[in-house]
């Protein structure tokens, strides 16, 4: 029509860069909830939690997940502490420039490490649990331990703990009775810290403040 004119909406603002975080399946949930509340502009690409029972393949999971990611992203950081690799997974890292989670495992990451080495010290027998573990126990321990089908092994595996103690993130009553049941299957008396998850909201406010580089 002649006089007439179509007025197009403009193009939307383009967000912030956006941010991979290669993260352990165990703790990738506890990553994408902090990462929504704090606002940042970051997507979570999980492994396999049951790599833990493999740590050997660690290193070569995450930089294989690292190299399909970094042409699409503005940056790449690693959800992993060090989880059995005895530096293997830190080393992957540097070479390929990108920074992970400190600490030697997501316990350290989730009490502290001064934290977490005064109650091993003063319990040294203490069998660990997360919120993730606890609620994943009967798949992750007692089916991969294979305690489904020979329960008898339960003595050969725990003989030497005295204590389990979960690290609860979000202690509620769901995962307080999931703890008391893996407790209960090891026979040992449960404890409960609470820690939340500021340690490794902390963690990785520096983790992608590292990720981003200067300015």
């Amino acid at each position: 029509m002649t006089g007439s004119s179509t007025s197009w909406p403009s193009p939307p603002e383009p967000g912030p860069p956006r941010v991979a975080v290669v993260a352990c399946g165990a703790i990738a949930r506890h990553v994408a909830d902090i990462a929504a509340r704090r606002g940042w502009p970051v997507d979570v690409h999980p492994l396999p939690p049951l790599l833990h029972n493999r740590p050997s393949r660690i290193a070569a999971a995450v930089s294989a997940r690292v190299g399909e990611l970094r042409d699409r992203y503005a940056a790449v950081a690693v959800g992993f502490a060090d989880c059995g690799t005895y530096g293997a997974l830190r080393e992957a890292c540097t070479e390929l420039g990108v920074p992970m989670l400190s600490g030697a495992h997501c316990y350290d990451v989730f009490a502290g490490a001064p934290r977490l080495a005064r109650l091993l010290d003063d319990e040294p027998g203490t069998y660990v649990l997360t919120d993730f573990l606890a609620a994943s126990f009967a798949h992750t321990v007692i089916a991969e331990l294979g305690l489904d089908r020979h329960p008898e092994l339960r003595d050969d595996y725990f003989r030497h703990y005295r204590r389990v103690m979960w690290l609860a993130q979000h202690p509620t009553p769901g995962l307080r009775a999931a703890a008391e049941a893996a407790a209960a299957v090891i026979g040992l008396p449960l404890e409960v810290v609470v820690v939340g998850d500021s340690g490794l909201e902390r963690d990785l406010a520096g983790l992608l403040a590292s990720a981003a580089g200067p300015g």
